[in-house]
């Protein structure tokens, strides 16, 4: 009678026992359930992640989108008594690497400052008198672009490598050529301009002067600023963290 006694006692410590482990188990999960509910479920991005998703998209536009994209058609620019003006895209250049599309002083910056790739394309201006090349460096984010921007030389006679096609306006547009180079960055993208006259005439042969007061070298940078404002302008952010809704 007493070990009959003493296995009902065993029994129910043992239920009570289980009872509790199974009461444990259960409310772990339910805590883990509510946790990953909690972690999954759409919620307002804050003010840090909004400003990675911008830097992100600028970041990859490069890539993403198609190199009619990052170097359109026509670009507009302002001309004589500030008119709108249109040049026109003559060629897009195939990709090459940043030391092989600039001038070598700028070329050492680029590399020092790990960039990835360069980007190149020739526009004439609307009465087809001027050449003008754009070089887009890629580097690897805006922080290396400034690191890069602050050993640039101011010198402009040198910058990106005009790039020719033969058989349209652009073909006579060489080093040469170049009457006056520049740059600007835009998010980890340092855009680089250059231009020169259609009919070939190099730096040497254009009085100084006339290189100050011609409508060139302005139209050169407003174009290179179109691309450079097309590529680093802050894309639409979404408020939630699985889009539109929270």
């Amino acid at each position: 009678m007493a070990a009959l006694q003493q296995g009902i006692r065993y029994r129910r410590a043992f239920v009570v026992l289980l009872g509790t482990i199974i009461a444990v188990s259960a409310l772990v999960v339910l805590l883990g359930t509510v946790g990953l509910f909690t972690e999954t479920r759409s919620r307002p991005l804050t003010s840090a992640e909004q400003s990675r998703y911008q830097q992100e998209e600028v970041a990859r536009r490069w890539q993403a989108w198609p190199a009619t994209g990052v170097f359109p058609e026509e670009v507009k620019y302002l001309g004589l008594d500030r008119a709108q003006q249109y040049a026109r895209r003559v060629g897009i250049a195939p990709e090459t690497e940043c030391g092989k599309g600039v001038d070598a002083s700028v070329a050492a910056v680029l590399q020092n400052h790990g960039c990835r790739t360069l980007l190149r394309a020739t526009y004439v201006d609307q009465t087809a008198t001027f050449v003008f090349t754009i070089g887009v460096a890629v580097l690897e984010d805006e922080e290396a672009r400034i690191s890069a921007g602050e050993e640039l030389t101011q010198d402009d006679r040198v910058g990106v490598l005009p790039v020719a096609f033969p058989g349209t306006v652009t073909e006579r547009f060489g080093p040469e050529q170049r009457q006056r180079t520049g740059w600007v960055g835009a998010g980890p993208y340092i855009v680089f301009s250059t231009g020169g006259y259609a009919d070939g005439r190099t730096r040497a042969a254009i009085p100084p002067e006339e290189i100050l007061h011609s409508e060139l070298w302005p139209a050169a940078k407003s174009i290179g600023n179109q691309i450079a404002y097309f590529l680093a302008d802050p894309p639409t952010v979404p408020p939630c963290t699985q889009g539109n809704v929270c």
